[in-house]
């Protein structure tokens, strides 16, 4: 099976008082650069990235949901035009340890569209990795092309399998506590040492 990803990087980062989060650094390294060397070493062929040019050095394709800040939902419409592989990984971009989430991840069942991390039968849609003609099919009936919809909205009525996993393989960033507890900075300078 062919295999792209989609990142969702076009939040506010309202709850960090508009901080650009998938710059946040880990280890010296933005939380953006360590979804693509994720998603890449999983085997995604081609990378979208949802959200505003944050870092054109990378090796992928954006695009910007329609219109901006129009949440993840908007974000996956937008990034399904550019993908063609049989599925895609969907990744937020603030996770803390993004490879270990997706390590996680196993196969797609033969009788479902899709699989995403949960814990105790709770789905953390944003860790998933789905059928990318299910997934357009879905994201095709949305209306207003997925804007302030939930992801519910979007993957609800498909068969999504949940691979039950520790919360902390799911764990984002969305508070400054967060980045600090992850041993993170803010910085943007690149030889900056958390």
């Amino acid at each position: 099976m062919s295999l792209d990803a989609i990142l969702l990087a076009g939040g506010r980062g309202t709850r960090v008082g508009g901080a650009v989060k998938p710059l946040f650094r880990i280890h010296g390294e933005t939380l953006l650069a360590r979804a693509v060397a994720a998603v890449r070493h999983a085997g995604a062929d081609r990378i979208v990235v949802a959200g505003p040019v944050l870092d054109p050095a990378l090796p992928v394709r954006w695009v910007r949901e329609q219109p901006s800040f129009g949440g993840p939902v908007a974000g996956v419409v937008s990034a399904l035009a550019e993908l063609d592989a049989d599925e895609v990984l969907v990744l937020a971009c603030d996770l803390v340890d993004p490879a270990a989430a997706i390590s996680a991840l196993p196969s797609i069942p033969d009788d479902a569209d899709g699989v995403c991390l949960g814990e105790g039968g709770r789905a953390q849609w944003l860790v998933g990795r789905y059928r990318t003609r299910t997934l357009r099919r879905a994201a095709s009936i949305l209306p207003d092309g997925g804007r302030d919809a939930a992801m519910r909205r979007l993957l609800g009525g498909l068969r999504i399998a949940i691979a039950d996993a520790p919360a902390a393989l799911s764990r984002d960033i969305d508070t400054w506590d967060d980045l600090s507890v992850a041993g993170g900075s803010a910085g943007h300078d690149r030889e900056e040492k958390p």
